[in-house]
């Protein structure tokens, strides 16, 4: 997790998440964990999800975004530092009206991007399923 668990397991008891690095399957996986653990503690209340992210791996960023739309609660987000990439879709998929951003925070957008190689036909599933994931 980081610099301190004793920090985030406070945080999450008062129902915040911290996405405070590069998104890839482990932090995914515990994130998508935290989520469903505090649904079914209170399936009302609202989950606060901070994020400071470059970005980082499409499919585990999709994880938790499907974790975020699976539960019923609400799902306020809040940029603070940078949301860039997977970091600023996660913020986008924020509850409406509960998407946030502090004062000095930067949030960057792009097209996706990606390398592709192999076969005429391996390319052309593979340009597929970019335009499906766009």
């Amino acid at each position: 997790m980081g610099f301190d668990d004793g920090v985030y397991q406070r945080l999450l008891r008062e129902r915040i998440i911290f996405l405070g690095s590069v998104v890839e399957d482990a932090n995914s996986n515990a994130i998508a964990a935290q989520m469903l653990l505090l649904a079914a503690e209170d399936p009302e209340k609202d989950i606060y999800l901070y994020i400071n992210s470059p970005g980082g791996s499409v499919s585990a960023g999709l994880a938790i975004y499907d974790t975020m739309q699976f539960i019923q609660n609400d799902v306020a987000t809040v940029a603070m530092g940078l949301a860039a990439s997977m970091g600023q879709f996660l913020l986008c998929a924020g509850a409406p009206g509960k998407r946030y951003a502090l004062p000095h925070a930067r949030i960057m957008m792009h097209q996706p991007s990606g390398g592709i190689g192999g076969t005429a036909s391996d390319i052309k599933i593979q340009a597929e399923q970019m335009l499906y994931t766009k």
